[in-house]
């Protein structure tokens, strides 16, 4: 096994990709991959053949091949888009792409050929509204939600049918949360019908109940990702689960720290506090056996290194890494090759 870490420096113009050691979470550069201008979001197709990424300024999106031995990436193909998107995923079959458009209040739906390569023109354009910020489906490949920051404030419930490649709204078609949570980023349960969002506005998560029959969401619990009395200014960013489902963790952008929460077993969450990060910690990102965290600062450049403790879920962090100016996504990968 073969493990890979990607990140995406916007200001380098760049993909990094790191060798990563899976006994002590050490990284050793192997490759800087001039890529272009604004690149930020990656995914994977589901059997990790390839990587997209946005060019959110030339408004293009990147396909990579993936080489099952050694992670390096081989650029094949580049599709135009309609907008800038700021998050990208694919359905279950890897056969189409979702992206969400912040500045352009839009999610699209592009087909992917038989190589692996995303294709243009959109096969679905849908206007929303301002900063729709995230959009990937549920396990069973039939539900996707595009929560939308503040003034919005909204999130959009769509289904989907991964044999024509449509989305169609659901009923009801969005739900409106308390003014000024802005939700940005969600995270499925992975055995339990409950979805995470993190918000953004707000500096809280919220949980919401997944009616896997019709695919909507019901809220049951709202959270805050701060200590008690905190008042400077913070926003939330990403989001991302533990393996087991035992543990969550979200980013706080000006408290600058990883905030921890344990996932009780009906997947309603307990706070377990804070660890310190990068300044603006915007991307981060687990590995996918669960035993470290990875977290970098937009505003430092640089990247830290966290073990995760199995029982707890604490954050023990290891060592610094300088990335480059702006660094935006973090994806790790777990290579069979």
């Amino acid at each position: 096994m073969k493990y890979q870490l990607y990140v995406t420096v916007a200001g380098d113009e760049k993909i990094l990709r790191y060798d990563m050691n899976p006994e002590t979470g050490d990284l050793t550069l192997v490759e800087a991959l001039q890529v272009g201008k604004g690149v930020s979001s990656l995914c994977t197709d589901p059997k990790q053949e390839y990587l997209y990424a946005t060019l959110r300024v030339s408004r293009e999106l990147a396909s990579f091949h993936i080489d099952p031995e050694s992670g390096a990436l081989e650029h094949f193909a580049t599709a135009s888009l309609d907008g800038r998107p700021g998050y990208i995923s694919t359905d279950r079959t890897g056969k189409y792409l979702f992206s969400a458009y912040f500045g352009d209040g839009a999610v699209a739906v592009n087909a992917i050929d038989g190589n692996g390569a995303v294709l243009s023109p959109h096969h679905k354009w849908i206007p929303l509204e301002e900063h729709a910020h995230c959009i990937y489906t549920d396990r069973s490949n039939q539900y996707l939600f595009v929560p939308h920051t503040m003034p919005a404030n909204a999130i959009y419930q769509f289904t989907f049918d991964e044999t024509t490649g449509e989305l169609t709204s659901n009923d009801p078609v969005k739900i409106d949360p308390p003014d000024g949570e802005g939700p940005r980023h969600y995270e499925f349960h992975p055995t339990l019908g409950v979805v995470y969002f993190s918000n953004e506005n707000g500096s809280c998560i919220t949980v919401y109940d997944l009616d896997v029959e019709n695919g909507t969401l019901d809220r049951r619990q709202n959270i805050s990702t701060l200590p008690d009395g905190y008042t400077e200014k913070n926003s939330c960013a990403q989001i991302h689960i533990h393996p087991s489902g035992k543990f969550l963790y979200i980013s706080n952008r000006g408290h600058n720290s990883i905030a921890r929460f344990a996932v009780r077993d009906d997947g309603s969450l307990e706070s377990l506090g804070q660890t310190p990060t990068e300044p603006i910690p915007r991307p981060f990102n687990l590995d996918p056996s669960g035993n470290f965290l990875f977290a970098a600062g937009l505003e430092s450049g640089k990247m830290t290194s966290y073990r995760i403790d199995a029982k707890t879920g604490d954050l023990e962090s290891l060592k610094v890494y300088d990335v480059g100016r702006q660094p935006m996504w973090i994806l790790v990968l777990k290579l069979d090759g």
